[in-house]
């Protein structure tokens, strides 16, 4: 099994690089093959300069393989030569966007199923943003302001990223939909990295975890450095 890596969005900028880094040593060092996923913003038609703008990062990082799959919607998602480039990355990173397209474009896709399978060989699965939310069983889609359910690598979790800016706003109202689940609150250029059982936080900001429900949630923050499991 591989490793994951949430990012609470403000990606490729300042102190992204440290959870970055830890990613690319974990896929396999610089000569591992990334894989880029621009779907999320493909709907205001963001999906290639922010697709360029994750190569150039992961480039400037010192990564030599960085290869940018264009699956914008359901049928590009299905694409066998598409999946094939995904099962072949050791690092898969989903930009952030519209996290119901892209929730709803990679569901039983044959790239996600690839995604799922260089998982199980040990691959990373990155996400930022709407790419962290579709990666829990649950996400919150702002725009419908509808609960949804997610690709659920991640089961009984629920990400609330730039939770320093506004995802933190979520937080009571999720916690009551889900009582019994994790809720993950990310700040701005901070990163949160699981290998095996434990997760690691990376980056400028902090980790809030909120679980269990009674006036209010209940929550722990976790700094730069520090540990803990769910």
């Amino acid at each position: 099994m591989g490793y994951i890596l949430l990012e609470g969005g403000a990606e490729f900028t300042g102190r992204m690089s440290e959870p970055d880094l830890r990613a690319i040593d974990l896929a396999g060092g610089f000569d591992a093959p990334i894989a880029i996923l621009p779907t999320a913003a493909a709907p205001d038609n963001n999906h290639e300069r922010a697709g360029r703008n994750g190569q150039r990062w992961f480039q400037s990082l010192g990564a030599a393989h960085v290869d940018l799959v264009p699956v914008t919607d359901k049928p590009s998602a299905n694409l066998a030569a598409f999946a094939s480039r995904i099962r072949a990355a050791r690092l898969v990173y989903l930009l952030g966007g519209f996290p119901r397209h892209l929730g709803e474009t990679l569901a039983d896709s044959l790239v996600w199923q690839a995604a799922l399978e260089a998982y199980k060989d040990g691959a990373v699965i990155a996400g930022s943003s709407a790419g962290a939310m579709v990666l829990c069983e649950h996400y919150y889609d702002p725009y419908s302001s509808k609960l949804l359910p997610g690709l659920n690598l991640l089961p009984n979790t629920c990400v609330l990223p730039h939770h320093d800016n506004f995802g933190k706003q979520w937080a009571e109202r999720l916690a009551t939909l889900l009582p019994n689940s994790f809720l993950i609150g990310i700040d701005e250029q901070t990163g949160l990295i699981r290998n095996r059982e434990i997760w690691s936080v990376y980056g400028a900001g902090e980790v809030t975890l909120y679980h269990g429900l009674q006036t209010e949630p209940r929550s722990k923050v976790h700094a730069r450095g520090e540990t803990f499991s769910i």
